[in-house]
C-alpha cells in the first residue's frame, strides 16, 4: 500500500507538472514530464495504470503533438517486456487509439499495426491479421524509409496469399513498382528528404533492398502460380537469378536456373518467351547442366521432338523439383508439358508442309487422328497457327489464303522481277557482242 501510495503521489505531481508546462507551450518539459510518468508506471510493472495514463495524458487539451509522439514512442519500447500476449494486446491496442489519426504518429501507427498483425497471425487468425493491415496505407507516408515501405507492402500482399484472396494480393503488389529495386543504393543513401520532411532511418530488423527484391519476386511466383501464368513465373525467376549475391553462389542459381529452363518450356509460344529462351540460351552458366541446355536447344530446333523419350529422360529431373527452390512443378505442369511438345511440333509441320494428311499428321505427332485435330482447332483458334481442315478428305492446309488484290500484287511483282531479268539479259548479250566485233576488226 505504501509503494502504491507513493506511485499516485508521484504520479499527481507530474501531472501538475506536466500541466504547467503544456499550458506554458514549454514543449522540452511537457514531453519530459509525459514520459517519466509512463516510466514510473512502467517500474512498478503497473500495465492497467500504464495504459489509463497514455489515454488520459493524450486527452488533456492543448496537449502538444511533441508530447504525444515521445509517449508513443516510449510506450512502443515496453511491448516486447509484457508479461503475457493479453497485456501485450491491449497496449498495442492503447497506443491504436491514440496514434489514431495523427499524422506525426502515422509510422508508430503502422509499426504497432504490423506486430498485431504478427501475434493475430501466430494465433492462426490469418484473415483477422490480414484485415489489420490492409487499414494502413504506407504509400502515403512520405516520412517512413522506403525499404520500410517496401517490406510493410510485401508483408500485406503475404498475408493476402496466406488466406488466399488472391484479387487484393494482385492490387496490393501493384503499389511496388519493380524498377525500384534496381536504383543505385548509394545514390539513395545521400537523399535525406522525401517532400518537406525528413525521411526516417529504417529500423535495424527491415531487410535491404535486394533482399525485399528477392522476397518481391517470391511473392510473386506464388501469385502466378494460381494462374499457371508460366511466363511470369519465369520471369520472375529471371529476376532472382539476376540478384548479384544469387549469380555468385552456384548452390544459389543452379535451382533457379532449373526453374527458369522448366517454365520456358512450360510457357506458351509467343514473342515474349522465344526472346527469353535465346537470351537464356547464350548464358554461360548453362553449360554447368547440360540436360537443361540440351531441352532448350530441342525446343529452338525446327524438328519434331518424340514426347516418349523426351518424358523418359527429363522425368527424374521433373520428379527432383519437389526438393528445390520453389518446390515441385505440379500435376498440371506436367500435363502441359505434353501439351507444349505437341504444339512445337505441329509448329515445325506447319514449317515443311504446306497441305498434309491428318493421318500423316497425327503419326508425326503420335496422337490418334481425333486428338490431332483437337490440338490443332486449339492452336488455330488462339491464333498461333494458320490452318485449315478439309475434313471429309482428311488434308489439312498450312498455306495463308490470299484475297484478289494479294494475288496481283504478287504477279505485278513478279512481271517487274521478269523485265528487270530480261533487261539484264539483252544488255549483256550487246556487251558481248560489242567485245566480239571489236576482237574480230582487222
Amino acid at each position: 500500500m505504501g509503494e502504491s501510495g507513493k506511485l499516485e503521489a508521484s504520479i499527481d505531481r507530474l501531472l501538475n507538472e506536466e500541466k504547467q508546462m503544456r499550458l506554458a507551450e514549454n514543449v522540452a518539459g511537457t514531453r519530459k514530464a509525459a514520459t517519466e510518468i509512463l516510466q514510473l508506471c512502467f517500474e512498478a510493472k503497473d500495465w492497467k495504470l500504464l495504459n489509463e495514463q497514455i489515454l488520459n495524458l493524450s486527452k488533456k487539451r492543448g496537449q502538444l503533438k511533441q508530447a504525444v509522439q515521445s509517449m508513443v514512442q516510449q510506450a512502443m519500447q515496453y511491448i516486447e517486456q509484457t508479461p503475457d500476449i493479453e497485456t501485450r494486446i491491449e497496449l498495442i491496442k492503447t497506443l491504436n487509439n491514440v496514434s489514431a489519426g495523427k499524422i506525426y504518429v502515422e509510422i508508430e501507427r503502422a509499426r504497432l499495426t504490423k506486430k498485431l498483425a504478427k501475434i493475430k497471425e501466430n494465433q492462426g487468425q490469418i484473415a483477422e491479421a490480414a484485415d489489420l493491415m490492409q487499414e494502413v496505407a504506407v504509400e502515403t507516408f512520405g516520412a517512413m524509409a522506403k525499404t520500410e515501405k517496401i517490406a510493410f507492402i510485401l508483408e500485406q500482399v503475404r498475408l493476402c496469399l496466406d488466406r488466399q484472396d488472391y484479387v487484393r494480393a494482385q492490387i496490393l503488389a501493384r503499389k511496388i513498382n519493380p524498377r525500384v529495386f534496381d536504383v543505385d543504393t548509394k545514390k539513395d543513401k545521400k537523399k535525406a528528404k522525401e517532400g518537406d520532411n525528413m525521411v526516417e532511418e529504417a529500423p535495424a530488423d527491415i531487410p535491404t533492398l535486394l533482399e525485399l527484391k528477392r522476397i518481391y519476386y517470391e511473392l510473386m511466383i506464388r501469385y502466378y502460380t494460381h494462374n499457371n501464368e508460366y511466363i511470369e513465373i519465369c520471369r520472375s525467376y529471371k529476376a532472382i537469378y539476376d540478384i548479384p549475391s544469387v549469380k555468385e553462389s552456384p548452390e544459389q542459381w543452379v535451382p533457379v536456373l532449373r526453374k527458369i529452363c522448366w517454365f520456358l518450356v512450360l510457357a506458351p509460344h509467343d514473342p515474349m518467351q522465344s526472346s527469353l529462351l535465346n537470351a537464356t540460351l547464350e548464358d554461360k552458366n548453362l553449360s554447368e547442366i547440360p540436360d537443361f541446355k540440351m531441352l532448350l536447344k530441342q525446343v529452338v530446333t525446327m524438328e519434331v521432338i518424340q514426347w516418349t523419350s523426351l518424358w523418359n529422360k527429363y522425368k527424374d529431373e521433373f520428379e527432383k523439383e519437389k526438393s528445390m527452390i520453389g518446390g515441385s512443378l505440379g500435376d498440371k505442369a506436367g500435363e502441359d508439358l505434353k501439351l507444349r511438345i505437341i504444339e512445337h511440333n505441329i509448329l515445325v509441320v506447319s514449317k515443311y508442309y504446306s497441305r498434309i494428311t491428318l493421318k500423316r499428321l497425327a503419326e508425326l505427332l503420335c496422337l490418334s487422328i481425333e486428338e490431332a485435330e483437337k490440338h490443332l482447332s486449339e492452336m488455330v483458334v488462339s491464333k498461333a497457327l494458320i490452318a485449315k481442315i478439309d475434313r471429309p478428305s482428311g488434308i489439312v492446309c498450312f498455306q495463308i489464303a490470299k484475297d484478289s488484290n494479294e494475288i496481283l500484287n504478287s504477279w505485278a511483282v513478279n512481271l517487274e522481277k521478269l523485265l528487270d531479268l530480261v533487261e539484264k539479259s539483252c544488255h549483256q548479250i550487246h556487251k558481248e557482242t560489242m567485245v566480239h566485233k571489236a576482237a574480230l576488226r582487222p
